[in-house]
């Protein structure tokens, strides 16, 4: 079995510059805070990997031979550019990407905005968003694939931090002009019915709302996005729980009915969550407190 190849470590590289700045391997022993004997064997692992010595020993100094100068040509560069990177990511938390995610009714109708002003005031940050529903957010947060996600669905995990960052209210709407009598939710359960998929937030706060208010409901149909859904109640005489922020302006240009049902007031929580061991760094701190100050203002505003 062969033994593995030995690589280049940044601290060999960084022994090997101060050698050839300092000529004498007692200074750089005494700069870096090692033994003499630790930086001669830096150097001679590095002269081993690279095929080739890179110093001439002159008079007890080491000199840069040619295949040395031709090394510390390529590799000064490389440490300046890697402790340039390191100075700006420890003094700065304004540089970097987050990963969020968003389920359905956040990404469609919340997350834009907040990220386009978020990349405003931090255009060193870079944003990349994943949307799903409920339960795909939170499969994905526990894999380790997003650093935080806002949903709108319940979650109950002992791997997730969650954090009440809203309040939505889901209400029933429609293109049946028959139904702007105040009515029960009971005697609508028999009608058809277009709701989200099942994993979807928005379709078990409803359905849960309801268990005790209705035998069954009568579901025509589901839909992956609530456009789709929308879309479809305005050509169809279909009903729907949906997002009243998803549906304000259609409700506000009357093209679509709320539906004013008695006893019925389906609120839910908007949701923070990110993994139990997940780094809290401050550009993390940064971009979450920013977030939810602004979804709590437009949420606010949309009351």
């Amino acid at each position: 079995m062969k033994d593995k190849k030995e690589k280049l470590t940044l601290r060999q590289l960084e022994i090997f510059l101060n050698v050839v700045k300092e000529g004498h391997l007692t200074n750089v022993a005494k700069g870096m805070g090692l033994s003499q004997s630790a930086i001669s064997m830096a150097i001679k692992e590095l002269e081993k990997i690279l095929g080739n010595p890179l110093f001439d020993r002159i008079n007890k100094k080491l000199v840069l031979n040619e295949m040395g100068r031709a090394f510390e040509k390529e590799i000064s560069p490389i440490l300046k550019k890697i402790n340039d990177i390191e100075y700006e990511f420890k003094n700065t938390v304004n540089k970097g990407m987050v990963r969020v995610g968003a389920s359905t009714t956040i990404v469609d109708y919340l997350m834009p905005p907040i990220i386009c002003s978020y990349m405003n005031n931090y255009p060193d940050v870079k944003v990349a968003l994943k949307e799903g529903n409920t339960k795909t957010i939170v499969n994905l947060i526990k894999e380790g694939e997003l650093d935080v996600a806002f949903i709108e669905g319940v979650v109950n995990d002992s791997d997730i931090i969650k954090t009440i960052v809203g309040v939505d209210e889901l209400v029933v709407v429609t293109t049946d002009k028959t139904l702007k009598e105040k009515c029960f939710i009971d005697t609508l359960q028999t009608r058809k019915w277009v709701l989200r998929e099942e994993g979807s937030g928005t379709r078990e706060v409803f359905l849960d709302y309801v268990k005790d208010k209705v035998d069954h409901i009568n579901i025509f149909l589901e839909l992956g996005h609530t456009e789709s859904i929308k879309s479809l109640l305005v050509n169809h005489q279909c009903l729907t729980c949906i997002s009243k922020i998803a549906v304000s302006s259609e409700i506000e240009n009357s093209k679509l009915i709320q539906v004013p049902l008695r006893n019925f007031e389906c609120k839910r929580n908007f949701y923070m969550i990110y993994h139990k061991d997940k780094y809290r760094s401050e550009l993390f701190d940064k971009f979450v407190s920013f977030t939810q100050k602004m979804m709590q203002d437009m949420l606010e505003e949309k009351v």
